[in-house]
Order: C-alpha cells, then structure tokens, then sequence
C-alpha cells in the first residue's frame, strides 16, 4: 500500500489542462442538477394540466429518481466496457431528448417517460464524472477537483430555479403561454436542452481516462493523457502502477464486488452507506418542500421562492468553501465536523417544530414566540453544513475510495444506492410529516448522528493518497487503512 520511492510524482502545480477537463466532466454534474430541479417550477402546472391527484403527482414527480437509479447501475458497466466518454456523450443525448420530450409532451405517461429517461441520464452523469475527474487528477489537488462535481450540482439547482422563475415571470405564471403557443413550464424543461448540447461537445473534446486507456492496452494513449493533463513525470513507472492495480488478466464485472461481509467487500459498503446516510439526512427534503417551510412563519409565495433561491445561492457558496479546504483538512475530518453540525441544526429544527400551531390538516400555520425563526436558522445552518462538508466530499470518496479494477463498477453501486435513498426520503416525507414535523427532522437528526459514528470508524482518510494504493482486500479501523497478516493489524501509510 505504501508508495515506493521510485513511483511516479505529478507536478507540484495544478495544471490548467486538468482543470479544464474536469470542468468539462462535471457538466454532467450540471445537468444533474438542473434536471433534478427544473420539475420544482412545473409541478403545479403539471398537476393542473393533467388533472392529477397528490398521490399521483408525487409519483411523476419521485419515478425520475427510479431512472436515475437504474442509469447508475449500468453506468459502471458500460464505462468499463466502452469508456468514460461515450458513456458522457450517451448522458447528453439523453438529456437532451428528455429537455424536449418533457416540453413536448401530450399525456402524463408520457411526461413521465421522459422523465425517467432523464433520470437515466442523470444517474448515469452522477457515476461518470466523479470516476473520471478521480482518474486525471494529480492526488495532491484531487479533492478539489473531485468537488467540482458537487459545485456544477447546485449551480445547475440554482439555474433551474432562477430559469422557472425568469421564465413564469415573463409568462405571469407557470401554466400561462410563453412562446409558440407552449406554456412557460414545457419551456422550462427544453431549456435543459442547451446544456445538454454543451456537455455533448464537450465530452467529444476530453481525453479518455488513462486507466482505461491502460486496461484496453492503449500504453501510448494514456501516456500522453498522463503527461499532458495529470502533470505524471515518470510516465512509464506510473503505467506500470496502473497495469499492477488491474490485474488486466482479469475482466471487470459487478462479480468482483463480491466479499464476504453481507455478500459485497467491506470497501463497496463503505461507500453504499456514504450515499445512503448523504440522502438519509434529508437534503433533498430542505430542497423540495422549504417553500412550505418559509410559508409558514409567514412568508407569501413570491418570498419564499426568494428565499428558497437565496438558500441555494448559498449552498454555492459553501461548496466552494469546501473546494478551498478538501485537500488541506482532509476529507474525514470535514465529515466529522458535518455530521456534527447536522445532528445540531437538524436537532434544532426538531424542537422548534415541536412548537409549531398546526390546522386541522396537519399543516404548519405559525410558531409559538420565536421558534418559527429557530426554524428558519436551523435549516439554514442544516444547508451550510451539509454543503460544505457531505455534499461535496462524499462525491470526493467515491471517485477514489475504490481500488481501479473495480472503480466504476463499485460507484455504480454506491450512486445507485444514493438514488434509491433519495427516492425513499423523498417519497416518504409527506407520510412523516403526518405524524409530526417534529417526528421528520427528529428522524433525520438521528442519521445524522448514526452517520458521525459511521464516519469514526469505517470511512478512510484518502487525502494525498494514489489511487493505485487503494486496495479492496484492505479493511478500515478508526478512519485509517490497515492489513491483517497472521492476526497482527499493521496500520498503511
């Protein structure tokens, strides 16, 4: 596990060539945000085109994060067999016809093909990119580089609300008729067009990663990739590195997951858990339902929207933060402080809601004294917390976590789980907060603490490592990588 002296040393300076195509592969991030966002300004519109009820609406609404599932558990498949690339471009094309599709569509069943088409496509946007950027980056700037993806992510949550509300404005409502006889929520969908057109031109022009370039034999290829963008000085020693981690005798498959805890290695679980306690905290639920939030300690609709924006503007800003300090605190250290803070703000929210006026219905209407604006601190310092920290470097973890021979196939597994959790809080809200708000953030409080001992002592520090050191036969004790041999635990450096 330990890097021998002779092994290949990048640059000491970030080359703009890999910051480039990194930007490039988070595009997908983008769109993954924007797609899983755009539906927030339709989904009023939507229900009164086509006569839905609220069960049903909530079912068009979560089937997208079904596809995404499925998009992400081929994914990895795909992209060992045919690369990284064609499976970005493949993303775009799926984007793309589900921007127009979704604008264009007829019926509800319709819509909500295209949606899951587009959910296909996010998925699979949502294993591509933190695996690529992971494979060019030098380790020493690898964090912040694998934190693009989280920033693309919110910047394109926050273009699809600034984008729904541009466009609602200028129509005077979601439902009103925009341009060419189409309502300004079909509009809202094909503007994802766009960026689906730029991510696809731009995945064209990316080199393909040198480990799979390596895996395909293609030494010459990668060694250009490797010298060129990744700042490798010792380009054959670092081949050599990547040909050893292979084992290029061996065929990638989902099979080389298997292990003897539960059926799967100790290390893919490391990761399925990361994505399933990221989405268990209930992130997405602050981002679907805060305006409901803002409504009630007294805000009209046009201001919590507002302040929905704001909170996403904010969760930007964060993320940069996180981007500055990844690769100078370490990747560990920033999710024992975010499970920290989440456990207290989520903890928070808890006690306030607890004072909250309910109506007939169950709906929160006002708050006891102050504890409505507890409410609102809460959540935010909820958000900031969480995208400064779990949001960013979770995507980090997974992108390096894994050994090489079996990266894309075991992030396929953990984003597809991260899917699959997202569908089940989103899904399940509406039942919890019948019982009680005070009950929902309680539950996700909870998490959130379930996640800061999870942390402790299963996730590993992979700051400054070479993915090449990764192993998936190699267990975690207490935040570090350790090998048992003859019963003595031996710590890796």
């Amino acid at each position: 596990m330990s890097t021998p002296a002779t092994a290949a040393t990048p640059s000491s300076r970030l080359n703009r060539r890999v910051v480039a195509i990194s930007i490039g592969a988070a595009l997908g991030g983008f769109l993954f945000g924007f797609d899983s966002s755009v539906i927030n300004g339709a989904v009023d519109s939507i229900q009164g085109e086509y006569e839905l009820s609220d069960a049903f609406t909530g079912f068009a609404v979560a089937s997208t994060l079904l596809g995404c599932a499925v998009g992400a558990w081929f994914a990895g498949t795909v992209a060992n067999r045919h690369g990284r690339i064609r499976v970005m471009v493949l993303a775009s094309i799926l984007f793309l016809a589900s921007a127009l599709g979704s604008g264009l569509a007829f019926g509800i069943w319709d819509l909500v093909l295209w949606r899951v088409l587009g959910g296909l496509a996010v998925g699979a946007a949502s294993v591509i990119a933190p695996a690529y950027i992971a494979e060019v980056s030098p380790s020493k700037f690898r964090g912040r580089l694998g934190s693009l993806q989280q920033l693309a992510i919110v910047t394109g949550i926050f273009t699809a609300l600034l984008t729904g509300q541009l466009f609602a404005g200028a129509a005077g409502g979601a439902s009103e008729e925009l341009w060419l006889g189409l309502e300004a929520w079909r509009w809202m969908f094909m503007a994802e067009a766009v960026p689906a057109l730029v991510y696809g031109l731009a995945a064209l022009r990316l080199p393909e990663s040198p480990r799979y370039l390596v895996g395909r034999g293609k030494d010459t290829e990668a060694a250009e990739v490797l010298r060129l963008f990744s700042g490798v000085q010792d380009v054959d020693h670092k081949i050599d590195d990547i040909k050893q981690s292979l084992h290029l005798e061996e065929k990638q498959s989902l099979r080389d997951l298997r292990g003897k805890a539960l059926g799967l290695k100790p290390i893919v679980w490391t990761g399925i858990l990361l994505s399933v306690f990221q989405q268990f905290v209930g992130i997405n639920v602050i981002f679907y339902y805060s305006t409901t939030l803002w409504q009630s300690v007294g805000f009209d609709e046009s201001q919590a929207f507002l302040t929905s924006t704001i909170t996403s503007v904010t969760n930007i800003v964060v993320t940069i933060v996180a981007i500055l300090l990844v690769d100078r605190i370490g990747r560990r250290l920033m999710l024992l402080i975010g499970s920290a803070g989440m456990t207290l703000s989520l903890g928070l929210m808890a006690i306030a809601f607890s004072q909250a006026i309910t109506n007939d219905a169950g709906e929160v209407t006002d708050f006891v004294g102050a504890w409505g604006t507890v409410a609102v601190v809460g959540a935010n310092a909820f958000v900031v917390f969480f995208g400064a920290t779990w949001g960013p470097v979770v995507w980090v973890l997974l992108g390096e976590m894994f050994p090489n021979r079996i990266r894309a196939s075991a992030l396929a597994v953990a984003a597809a789980a991260q899917w699959l959790a997202n569908w089940a809080i989103t899904v399940s809200f509406p039942q919890m907060a019948s019982i009680g708000l005070t009950f929902a953030y309680g539950f996700y409080a909870s998490m959130a603490l379930l996640s800061l001992v999870f942390v402790f002592f299963r996730v590993p520090e992979t700051k400054g490592m070479e993915l090449e050191e990764m192993s998936s036969d190699v267990k975690v004790k207490r935040g570090k990588f350790v090998e048992i041999k003859g019963g003595e635990t031996k710590i890796v450096d």
